[in-house]
């Protein structure tokens, strides 16, 4: 009789096969009568299969990026949950005590600015023409909004929001000016000076060229630090695995110091200014701007926080709009309208120092 080379060697298969799952069934059989739970052979489980590897469902591992995207969501979540646990007036605490003191720096470095390129040093801006005097400050404030406020913000945050808005809100906040802009062009235009109408667009195009400039600069050095492998910036690694206690004094410690600096400059501004202010003077304009520039910074954080994102009306249309920063920009223009015609009115010293303060 003759045989089938196929059958055969399906039979010839079988055979193997049942003498591979011959092992695991007096496993199994010794297992039910004794009762006893025994640890399963390797060679069992390495022949056991009756299905071939290529069959087998294999599930690849996870690659680097999804790993490292599980390991950086992981530690946001636990910042975040050390960020939930901050009580609710130190984090409100240290927000303003970040954004006042950066304030006074942003008015302290837009005074430095006014000076050094104004009449008495460059000579470039000048009260009296379209190039007005807060320009310079306003181009190097648009230019650090490219970088802190834009490309910076999000590695900036990471370390600590407090100093993200401190920096952005109160540093920059500070350091560029509206109101003083647009008074100027008042004043020009008052005077009958009608070249006024080349520094309102001048302004706009050159604040404008400026955060376009400052964003692809930054961009440009972020990347190569990205190369040099020194971003993403992030909290160090002992204040993560120090936890929430350490997290709350680490603040507490910075609020602390801040709100000591902030003591310190009211303090001794709040005198020379009590006793210089009849006479005078850029320094008493300028100990008055630290002194007063806090509560404007407050006052614009404060509406920027409730009003910018949300809309207008109950359909909230008009979001790209930031409404509280506007209605901010528009209040300080007023008063400073407002400060301007009083002392064309009535003369008085005190006006003007208020009004330059």
């Amino acid at each position: 009789m003759t045989t089938d080379p196929e059958s055969s060697g399906a039979d010839s298969s079988l055979r193997r096969h049942s003498n591979a799952m011959a092992p695991m069934d007096d496993y199994r059989h010794d297992v039910m009568e004794k009762g006893s739970v025994l640890p399963i052979p390797v060679d069992a489980l390495a022949t056991a299969s009756p299905v071939s590897p290529s069959t087998v469902d294999v599930v690849p591992p996870l690659s680097p990026l999804l790993t490292k995207d599980i390991v950086l969501s992981g530690d946001e979540n636990t910042k975040q949950e050390n960020k939930k646990e901050l009580p609710w007036l130190l984090d409100y605490g240290s927000h303003l005590v970040h954004l006042a003191v950066f304030g006074i720096l942003g008015v302290l470095t837009r005074y430095g600015l006014e000076n050094l390129f104004g009449p008495g040093v460059i000579g470039l801006t000048s009260d009296q023409s379209v190039l007005y005097i807060e320009l310079a400050p306003n181009m190097v404030g648009s230019f650090l909004m490219g970088w802190l406020g834009v490309v910076f913000k999000g590695d900036i945050s990471r370390v600590s929001d407090h100093l993200a808005v401190g920096l952005t809100t109160g540093y920059l906040g500070s350091l560029t000016t509206f109101s003083g802009w647009n008074q100027r062009m008042l004043d020009l235009s008052v005077q009958g000076k009608w070249a006024v109408v080349f520094g309102i667009p001048i302004g706009f195009i050159l604040a404008d060229y400026s955060i376009i400039y400052g964003i692809r600069t930054a961009k440009g050095f972020k990347g190569f630090l990205e190369t040099s492998n020194v971003l993403p910036l992030s909290e160090p690694s002992s204040f993560k695995s120090n936890g929430k206690v350490e997290h709350f004094k680490r603040q507490f410690a910075v609020m602390f110091v801040l709100l000591l600096t902030l003591g310190l400059v009211w303090g001794a501004g709040g005198a020379f200014v009590k006793r210089e202010f009849g006479h005078g003077g850029s320094g008493v304009q300028l100990l008055l701007g630290c002194i007063v520039g806090p509560f404007g910074v407050w006052i614009r954080w404060l509406l920027a926080r409730q009003l910018n994102g949300r809309g207008f009306g109950k359909s909230g249309r008009w979001k790209w709009l930031p409404f509280g920063t506007l209605i901010a920009n528009v209040s300080a223009a007023c008063l400073m309208a407002a400060l301007a015609t009083l002392q064309e009115a009535v003369r008085k010293n005190i006006l003007q120092i208020f009004a330059f303060g």
